[in-house]
């Protein structure tokens, strides 16, 4: 995917247990990509993230924070 092109993006994030999990998650992605919207299934360890990187960029910046997809 070419950077600039908005894509949904979904992740499910097994060790996301609580909402200071997601305040970092949200945090990450938005550090990598300001324009980005997250939303997260707290019950269900997922993520949606609307953004302009690569899925393999967002990846690498959940992994870098501590909360690697599955």
């Amino acid at each position: 995917m070419p950077i600039g092109k908005v894509a949904m993006i979904s992740f499910d994030i097994p060790s996301m247990s609580c909402d200071h999990c997601a305040g970092v998650i949200t945090r990450s992605v938005k550090a990598a990509d300001p324009a980005a919207e997250v939303v997260v299934d707290l019950a269900n360890h997922h993520v949606r993230i609307e953004t302009t990187q690569s899925r393999e960029a967002i990846a690498a910046t959940l992994a870098k924070a501590g909360y690697a997809p599955a």
